[in-house]
């Protein structure tokens, strides 16, 4: 049945392209986290495996490699799928503030073409290059993979505090591309999501070695595997809360309507409560724990301080309360559980120099991927809905900007079964990977064939 008509647009076209580009780039940023994250880690145990002259670390090193030149190939093809997602889905948008936005995209091109290529040198050069020439190869996949998050975050910050351009008579002039990429929004949203990367990367990689240590697998190589990504990530996640506060205090001053709908505030008030779970129900958060004032301490550093409510703004321009709200409790309680993770191993560490001996410790450490990928998707719900209706914060809003050719329905059906099947064979790929034999026959892997995983 075809929904009502929204700006010319059918409510059910508008549903489709929003689940699609929903689905796409909630795909996509789990490839794209392990694409920054991984090679930083990668060239880490590289570089102890020279350095101690330990051979775990190497084969770790070369089978993280591995998996990591998969992982591009298939976020490749995720990103040109969204590449194009972008002009077909969202016309109106880039048609008209293309201009301003287009410089990140190009330079996002270029890092990738950096990336791509030095990783091909990474990959296929282990005995052709001195150690310190081949670690240093990995130090451009390094840089242009944190280059390619800054310059789409970028372009997404743009979205939600657009900058660089003057409207007159309905049109753009005085494009200023730099002043658009390096918007207001840039520095918070940027770090924020750079960091969240490391951590998934981290967390994620060490998950597979607690699984492997859980069925009995306690051998050094498993527990350096276990150890080395999770420092990485245990190391971040203090950091990575702090930005975080840092991020919300912008919402806050620049994106008022967001943060109420985050905690769920209806009604502009000072001392504001923060409220931990609830539901918005018939205009009013219920069955919430409220701490006083505490939204307005945190979001202002003042326990008196102003909080501008939903019902201050048309209940058109109001984003979807409870799915902002949600997915920011999800966010903010999974982070601090990471947190909790992460001083556990400090505790042990500083106490035993050891990994905590506790098996619940091995089990936390298990499901530390699932919770930084939920984490992560659950932040870009609160980035992406929490602006709603608007595609452009302020400017234009997403039903204006969206294909308004009919059938598009049908391509998110299509995009959907594709997703599916690039699930299915990344998994088996990997999967194949992990039980393969250590280290695939070939020459230039002579220094590490002698050592066998169990």
């Amino acid at each position: 049945m075809i929904g009502h008509l929204v700006d010319g647009v059918s409510g059910a076209d508008l549903g489709a392209a929003r689940m699609q580009m929903a689905l796409s780039l909630g795909w996509h940023i789990v490839l794209a986290c392990l694409g920054v994250g991984m090679p930083a880690i990668t060239l880490l145990a590289e570089w102890r495996g020279h350095r101690t002259g330990d051979l775990h670390y190497r084969l770790l090193a070369r089978r993280w490699a591995r998996a990591l030149g998969v992982l591009f190939a298939v976020g490749a093809v995720s990103g040109t799928i969204l590449s194009f997602e972008m002009g077909l889905l969202w016309p109106g948008m880039m048609g008209v503030y293309g201009e301003v936005i287009g410089l990140p995209f190009s330079l996002e091109g270029i890092a990738f073409f950096i990336e791509a290529i030095f990783l091909g040198v990474y990959l296929y050069a282990w005995d052709r290059l001195p150690p310190v020439a081949h670690l240093l190869t990995g130090i451009p996949i390094v840089l242009a993979g944190v280059a390619s998050a800054f310059f789409v975050v970028a372009a997404n910050a743009w979205m939600q505090q657009p900058a660089g351009f003057d409207t007159e008579h309905g049109r753009i002039v005085s494009v200023d591309p730099w002043a658009a990429m390096f918007n207001p929004a840039t520095p918070s949203q940027t770090v924020h999501m750079i960091l969240a990367a490391f951590m998934v990367a981290g967390f994620s990689m060490a998950s597979v070695y607690a699984v492997a240590m859980l069925r009995g697998r306690r051998d050094r190589y498993h527990r350096l595997g276990l150890l080395l990504p999770l420092t990485v990530a245990a190391i971040i996640t203090p950091v990575q809360i702090g930005v975080g506060d840092w991020a919300a205090h912008f919402v806050a001053e620049n994106q008022p309507v967001k943060l109420a709908a985050m905690e769920g505030v209806f009604e502009t008030a000072r001392g504001v409560p923060l409220h931990v779970g609830g539901v918005a129900i018939d205009g009013e958060m219920r069955y919430a724990l409220e701490i006083p004032n505490g939204l307005s301490l945190l979001a202002h550093w003042n326990p008196d301080a102003e909080i501008t409510g939903l019902n201050a703004t048309p209940p058109a321009d109001r984003p979807p309360v409870n799915v902002v709200h949600w997915a920011f409790q999800i966010m903010v309680g999974l982070g601090f559980a990471l947190l909790v993770l992460a001083a556990w191993l400090a505790l042990a560490w500083k106490r035993r120099r050891d990994l905590p001996g506790s098996p619940w410790f091995l089990r936390a450490a298990a499901v530390s991927g699932v919770a930084s990928v939920l984490a992560l998707e659950s932040g870009w719900v609160v980035t992406e809905v929490g602006r709603q209706p608007w595609i452009v914060y302020g400017v234009q809003r997403t039903a204006q900007a969206v294909n308004p050719a009919p059938g598009l329905v049908y391509g998110f059906v299509l995009v959907a079964a594709v997703y599916a099947a690039l699930t299915v064979a990344t998994v088996y790929v990997l999967r194949r990977l992990a039980r393969d034999v250590p280290v695939p026959v070939a020459p230039q892997e002579r220094d590490v064939t002698g050592y066998k995983v169990v």
